[in-house]
């Protein structure tokens, strides 16, 4: 099937197989390759990106169903050669160890920081709940969420 998207800003048309997941479409056929695939059962959020505004989980989401949407992957949040306050404030704060769920957990964060510009660190704890960590404990990546809103971190 053919499909249009426009992602990062960018509009592309391509054939893809009505089977194929967004995760895959945007790696595999885009070369974009900081959205990662971790469970591929949408438990542990690493394959988060924006979809027609919303935070979705491209592993559940078929490329077919993305045809005319709008979508930001990690790649995107970036302007100018300037990170994100977000990607900045993981940066300042240790928010990463290993680094793997990192691009899901900005693009979940950027959205809950969008709808919710102070939040508490019950709001992000909760706002991250469909995000896992294996390594950090999450300490740092709280305080760098809670740091990127108060830098406006919202997308």
């Amino acid at each position: 099937m053919k499909i249009t998207v426009n992602v990062n800003g960018k509009s592309y048309t391509k054939d893809v197989e009505p089977r194929l997941l967004l995760t895959d479409f945007v790696r595999e056929e885009l070369n974009l390759t900081g959205t990662n695939v971790g469970c591929d059962t949408s438990q542990c959020g690493a394959c988060t990106m924006h979809m027609n505004g919303m935070a979705v989980k491209s592993c559940t989401v078929l490329a077919v169903q993305a045809d005319g949407a709008d979508i930001t992957t990690i790649e995107g949040l970036a302007q100018n050669g300037e990170l994100h306050p977000l990607q900045q404030a993981f940066w300042d704060n240790h928010g990463l160890q290993c680094g793997f769920c990192t691009p899901g957990m900005i693009m979940s964060a950027a959205k809950l920081i969008q709808n919710n510009p102070n939040p508490t660190e019950a709001d992000v704890r909760h706002g991250l709940e469909g995000n896992m960590c294996r390594c950090t404990g999450y300490e740092n990546i709280v305080r760098s969420v809670l740091a990127a809103a108060q830098a406006g971190g919202g997308d």
